[in-house]
Formats: C-alpha cells, structure tokens, sequence
C-alpha cells in the first residue's frame, strides 16, 4: 500500500517533533515529504538526516546558507526559505496531509494554500480558524478538502461526534487545565514572572502556547475554533475547568447524554487520530489507570483570567475582531516573553487594541491582513 506523504509546518516545534514520533512508530504507512521550521535549522537539518523528505523550508530567510551548509551532503533534498517557498511547497502533487503546526499568524497563508491544493489539513494551528474561521470554511467546502483537527479538545469533541451523523449538537463542554495560577489571587497575579508562566503543571508545549495556557487566552482561542468546526454558536460552548486533564472534552446532545474523550495528556493521540481517520492504529505509551486518577471540574474565573471573556466578546462582534484580538495577544505574549509587559497588563492592552482598531464585519482575505498589521502597531504602540 502506498504510504501517505505529510507535509509539517513547525516541524521543530512541540507539536511536530511529536507529529514524527507518530511517524516513525507506523513508518510503513506515513513518509515525510516536508519539514518546515521558522529558525531552528540545526533541529531541522537533523530532522532531516534522520526523515530524509524531498524538501525542507526555513521561513526566515537570513537563515538559508546556514541551512544550506548543513545540509550539503544530502544534495538531493531540497532546500528552500522564505514565507512564499512555505505557500508553494504544501501544493506539492505528493502530498496528502499538510499538518499545521506553525504558531500565530503566518500558519493562515499556507493553510488557504494547501486547501486551495485539495490537501487534507490536520489543523494544529488554532490561529486559522480564529483570524479566519469563516473565510477558510467556504474554502474548505469550495475545493472539498477535509479539515481534522489536532488540538486535544477539539480532537476529542470531533471523536465524540464519530457516530453521531446529524444529532443536533445542545452544548460543547471544552475542558481547560486552568494552568499554574488556576489558585491565584489578583494579587498574586500582578507579580507572576515568565519563569512561573512557563511552568505548566500537566502538558509539554512551546513557549508562545504555555504563556497563553496560564492567560486562558489559548481557551478563548479554543472556542472561537470549536464554534467553526462544529457549527456551534458562543453559548452552546461551556469551558471547565479541568486540572487533572484527563477528559479532553465532551459533547452534550439534546436527550442529555454527554459523550467524552478520556485519557492520559499526550498529544501524539490526537495527532495520529488526524493522520488515520477514520481507523485507529497503536499507539505506545501511558494508558489511562482510572484508580490513579481523580477527576474534578470548576468554572472559570473571568475576572482573573479576562482574556477568557475577550475572547468570548470577540465572538459576539464578529467580523474582524477575533483577528484583533489574536493580533495583539501575539504582541503582548511576546513582550511577557522579554520581560516587557506584566502579566495582567496582557489583557489590558489587547482591550484597548479592541476599542480602538477599525472594525470591519468583512471576512475576507485582505480585510485580515489589514487588520492583523493595524491591530499589532496599536498593540505596540500600548505597551
């Protein structure tokens, strides 16, 4: 049989370093055609030499000839950089799955690309369904491409509806693991540094995606995704609060019964959930021990964690404003990263960079573009 040929962009990244894990576990059904990193050339290059695709992509260009160097005695793997060759390279003929596991903003480009190219996306990257959920939608239904999803919950709110057909969905319960300052007092809040921020108690991620996990901003982009994949309105999306992570999220129907996704935090399932729908392969690991394991909810503080409620605001106005929104978070996370902005000064700015860019209710490509570039100059110009 065939072996499918995937695509990863962010291969370096937390998400793809684990994408191929899955692969090499079932290399007689998956071979990696390409690796794409934003700066990492020395992981890329040794993922290279270890996958050996047939092309490889630095998006930053300054990087190239040190990617090149590296890779020079492996000539027949091609070497590309730059934020076009990323675009060009997921429409390669070969290839069946792109995974989208790049950060933030530049994920949207080459995902409309890849749809455009009838690719199979295995959606990682939660920023294109929040800047442009409605425009990549329409896209994915005008070229038939298929859209499965990797992040956990929403890996797991997709295979609780495996069966369902047309059952009218009553309410997603989206689970969040609170993240470290789930107990912390406003106070305390004021003066939580990147070191505390970094520190998940439960899962393994980049750094961009923990800082947003301790704000609850990563929940809030969460629901904007699921209210697009699941045709799901803001308050049929209820988040708990879920500090053991076990159940992944759930799906409640209109007789009452919730269907769930159980297991233990390990994000290779739900990547290779995306690569073998709709069969299950073996996975190695850890397996669910229900007598180790306590399982506790609690609702969310939108007081403490704002970014939660923005989140949930930006939904209500529409158009662009989840772009807004996502736009200045990008800029505030990474001023928290460089030790620029307090960590609840993050939310208070990208409230003020919602009041203040223009709004648009037109959902299409340009209008995004435009706005994304608006909305980080207001957010640079707050901080």
């Amino acid at each position: 049989m065939k072996k499918r040929q995937i695509a990863i962009l962010g291969s370096t990244g937390s998400i793809g370093t684990q994408a191929l894990q899955v692969i090499e576990e079932h290399s007689d059904l998956y071979e990696v055609y390409c690796l794409t990193a934003n700066n990492k050339v020395e992981l890329l290059a040794e993922q290279a030499h270890r996958f050996k695709p047939a092309a490889i992509v630095v998006a930053n260009e300054t990087r190239y000839d040190e990617l090149k160097r590296l890779m020079s005695d492996l000539p027949d793997i091609k070497v590309y950089a730059g934020r076009q060759a990323l675009d060009e390279i997921v429409e390669a003929e070969p290839i069946d799955i792109v995974l989208t596991a790049m950060v933030g903003f530049a994920g949207l480009s080459p995902t409309i690309h890849a749809i455009k190219a009838h690719k199979t996306i295995a959606l990682a990257n939660k920023e294109t369904l929040v800047v442009a959920g409605e425009l990549i939608l329409q896209l994915a239904q005008q070229y038939h491409t298929s859209i499965l999803p990797v992040d956990s919950e929403h890996s797991a709110i997709f295979q609780s509806l495996v069966g369902e057909d047309n059952n009218p969905i009553e309410k997603i319960l989206l689970t969040a693991s609170g993240g470290p300052f789930r107990n912390f007092t406003m106070e305390q809040l004021e003066n939580v540094t990147k070191a505390d921020a970094l520190h998940h108690p439960t899962w393994d991620m980049g750094a961009k995606i923990t800082i947003d996990s301790a704000t609850m901003m990563n929940k809030g982009f969460e629901v904007i995704e699921a209210k697009w994949l699941f045709g799901v309105n803001a308050h049929q999306i209820q988040v708990l609060v879920h500090p053991q992570s076990i159940v992944h999220s759930a799906v409640q129907f209109l007789d009452g019964a919730v269907k769930a996704q159980l297991g233990v935090p390990d994000m290779r399932l739900p990547i290779q959930y995306a690569f073998s729908f709709p069969n299950r392969l073996p996975l190695s690991g850890e397996r669910l021990n229900f007598f180790e394991h306590k399982l506790e909810f609690f609702e969310p503080d939108l007081k403490k964690f704002r970014c939660l409620a923005l989140a949930f605001e930006a939904i209500e106005k529409g158009g662009n404003m989840p772009c807004i929104v996502n736009a200045a978070n990008e800029i505030v996370n990474r001023a928290f990263l460089e030790d620029k902005c307090g960590f609840l000064q993050m939310s208070d700015i990208i409230s003020e960079t919602m009041a203040r860019c223009t709004f648009s209710a037109r959902t299409d490509y340009e209008t995004y573009i435009a706005t994304d570039a608006e909305a980080r100059r207001l957010a640079t110009a707050l901080l």
